[in-house]
Order: C-alpha cells, then sequence, then structure tokens
C-alpha cells in the first residue's frame, strides 16, 4: 500500500507541474526517471484527489490530453482485454469501427478538395450522408457509457474520470452536430467554403475521438476492469442489451456473456398496498406506471434517484444502474446549478413546479418538475414527469365518441 501511495503522490506532483507550465517532455523524463510503470487504477486516483484538493475539473480535463501524452508509453504497456460478449469488449471494437469513420470522413473531404463544385460531388455526397448516418447511429454507445458503466463506475468510488468523459460526450455531439448542420446548409455555401470547413470539421472530430477512446481504453476501462465484479459485468451486459446498439456493432462482439442466458427471475409479493382511495398490489403498481404515456422518475430527499418508470417508448434512456445514484451525477456538467437551484427551491417550499420544453428530432418534449411532499407538508423529494405533446398541441375542437 506504501508503494501505490508513493506512487500517487509523485503522479500527483508532476500534474501540478503541467498545471504550472512545465513541458510534458520535461514531466516525461522525470516521470521514467521516477519509475518505470503506472497503473491506469492510481492515475484516475490521483485526478479524483486533485480534484478534492481545489482544482477544478475543468483544468484537470483541460490538461488530460497533456499529461495522457506525459505517461502514453507507460499506458500503452497495459493490456486491456475482455472476452467476445464482455461490455469492455463491445465497446472497444466500437471504438475502432468509430475511428474508421471518422479516418473516412477526412479521406472524403480531401478527395473533395480535388473537385471544381457540387455537380462533380455527387458520389462523394452520398458518401457523406452514409457516415452521418452511421454517427448519429452511434449515439447508443455514449448512452450505454453515461446510463449503464458511468454508475457502476461510480458505484466503486471512480467519479471523476466518468464525469471527464462526459464532458468529451458533450463536446463530441457538438462537433457532430455542427458537421450535420454544415451539410444541411451546403447550398447557400460557396463550395470552396463548404469542402474547407468539412475537412476542419472531419479533422476536429478525428483527434478528438482519437484523444478520448484513447483516454477510455487505457485509463477508464482498466479501472473498471479492476474494481467491477464479475457478476456485475453480467447485469451491464444485460442493461447494454436494453438500451441497444449502433447498426454497426458486430454480432461477434454481443457474444453471449456470462450468466445472460438465464432467464431474470421476478419476485411476486402478495397482499396489497393501501392508499386512502384505495388499494393496489405491487403488480398493478407497476403495470400502471408502465401504461403510463409519460416518463417518470422519483428523486428522494437526499436527491438520490429511488425509481422510475420503463415505458415502451420512453423519450430519454434509463437503466436499472442509475437506482441509488445522486441525480446531479445523471446530468452534465453545465445543466448541474439548474438541478441544484430546482432542489433547493423544492426544499424551501418557493417553487412548486418548474418546467422546460425542448425539441428532440422534431418532436416537442415537455419535461415538469414537481415536489413530492407528506400531509404535513414534509418534503419527500422531487418527481420528473416528460411527456411528447408534439401530437396534442395539434388537437383541435372536441372528441366525444371513440
Amino acid at each position: 500500500m506504501a508503494e501505490l501511495s508513493d506512487k500517487k503522490r509523485i503522479l500527483k506532483e508532476l500534474i501540478k507541474k503541467l498545471h504550472q507550465g512545465a513541458s510534458p517532455q520535461e514531466v516525461k523524463k522525470e516521470f521514467q526517471e521516477a519509475f518505470g510503470d503506472v497503473t491506469p487504477t492510481a492515475i484516475a486516483q490521483a485526478e479524483e484527489e486533485l480534484i478534492k484538493e481545489g482544482m477544478p475539473r475543468e483544468e484537470i480535463h483541460r490538461l488530460c490530453d497533456v499529461h495522457i501524452a506525459a505517461f502514453r508509453e507507460s499506458l500503452e504497456r497495459q493490456e486491456t482485454l475482455a472476452p467476445e460478449g464482455h461490455p469492455i469488449h463491445i465497446l472497444m471494437e466500437e471504438h475502432k469501427i468509430l475511428l474508421g469513420f471518422a479516418a473516412r470522413l477526412k479521406d472524403l473531404s480531401g478527395k473533395m478538395k480535388t473537385k471544381s463544385d457540387f455537380g462533380s460531388v455527387a458520389n462523394e455526397m452520398e458518401q457523406l450522408r452514409e457516415l452521418e448516418r452511421q454517427l448519429k447511429d452511434s449515439e447508443s454507445h455514449y448512452l450505454r457509457e453515461e446510463n449503464v458503466l458511468f454508475p457502476y463506475l461510480e458505484k466503486h468510488g471512480i467519479t471523476q474520470p466518468p464525469a471527464m468523459m462526459w464532458m468529451d460526450h458533450d463536446k463530441i455531439r457538438e462537433m457532430k452536430k455542427n458537421l450535420y448542420t454544415l451539410v444541411d446548409s451546403r447550398e447557400r455555401l460557396v463550395f470552396q467554403d463548404f469542402v474547407k470547413q468539412l475537412e476542419e470539421s472531419a479533422i476536429s472530430l478525428a483527434e478528438m475521438l482519437s484523444s478520448h477512446f484513447f483516454k477510455e481504453n487505457n485509463i477508464l476501462f482498466p479501472a473498471g476492469l479492476k474494481v467491477i465484479a464479475e457478476n456485475e459485468w453480467t447485469e451491464i451486459r444485460r442493461q447494454f442489451d436494453d438500451l441497444g446498439y449502433p447498426s454497426f456493432t458486430p454480432e461477434s462482439a454481443r457474444a453471449a456473456f456470462g450468466g445472460m442466458e438465464a432467464p431474470v427471475s421476478e419476485v411476486e409479493v402478495v397482499g396489497a398496498l393501501t392508499f386512502d382511495t384505495g388499494s393496489m398490489s405491487k403488480k398493478e403498481i407497476g403495470a400502471i406506471f408502465s401504461a403510463l404515456p409519460v416518463d417518470i422518475t422519483f428523486v428522494d430527499k437526499d436527491g438520490t434517484v429511488r425509481f422510475f418508470s420503463q415505458t415502451k417508448e420512453r423519450i430519454f434512456p434509463r437503466t436499472k444502474a442509475v437506482i441509488g445514484r445522486k441525480v446531479q451525477q445523471c446530468h452534465p456538467e453545465k445543466s448541474i446549478h439548474v438541478v441544484n437551484k430546482i432542489l433547493e427551491d423544492f426544499r424551501g417550499g418557493f417553487r412548486e413546479v418548474a418546467e422546460f420544453w425542448i425539441n428532440v428530432e422534431g418532436r416537442l418534449i415537455h419535461i415538469r418538475y414537481f415536489p413530492v411532499r407528506d400531509k404535513r407538508g414534509d418534503y419527500l423529494g422531487c418527481v420528473e414527469v416528460t411527456q411528447d405533446i408534439t401530437d396534442i398541441k395539434k388537437i383541435e375542437g372536441e372528441k366525444r365518441l371513440l
């Protein structure tokens, strides 16, 4: 334990030197002189402690590529192997394919530079549209990490690295969104300007994906393999399957894994729960939540996610991994201050509803938050209700018959 503690101390000192402006070459040399190797878990723990000691997470994130470059030789000696069907194997196979898409995008933009106008790149534009479809399809890759893998890492004390990876995800999403916007608006641009912007976008996305996947493959995933138990990986895989995969995920990667073949047993509770206005069994209550045309999530008075409804067409993904997670950890960093404000207002009795509406793939989504109180008015928690109101807004007149 003392040896690990010393390595962590030295590692923290080297990262601080990078923070203070030392060159990666200088730090890398000092690192190699101090010790020849370091585990991915030690790097993750060092980052955790630096943030706890006051270094802003954004600063750690900004320096991440720098200190990864300094430690790259040591990290590359870390083998991250997982059998077919293992969640880590699936994610790493998807990494390879996504990097291939990024490389094709760069090649495509290079070919288009040799052409003169939009009329001469009909074939290239068709390939570009196909790559756009594949990149949009890749969203489930990031959702599986955020909604399943990250919560399990957090349960084992690895919290900051997943938070930083989520920040990367948001950057990747923004880059992809800008790419889609560029392609859609191409007819309003001069051809040369379009190709120039396409090349810049392709290079930025490829560099971002390369950096992000390197960090996950060499730090995040090995740390997970070290702390997450085998039976937990089986449950992670089951929840991966619930969220689904992109069309490009190889069938071989999704081979049977662990105890996946065994059905999940359901425990039937005999009896009913009695309320002021009637009684229902646990089975009936669960079925009602599933039948409602709204997504419901309950967060208790301590800010811990306790329950969510599993409707047929859930708007935003939820998995059982979020149960027991702090609600702040279920939102990107940029939204946490809004979440905290709503919960503070609910606890203090200053607000009885908070509502938002956003557009998601052409659908209008209405999101409302309500405080939950007992008969005495004591705060018990918060319930989130999410509903697709696109078709509701179109209703006119009356309908009195089926």
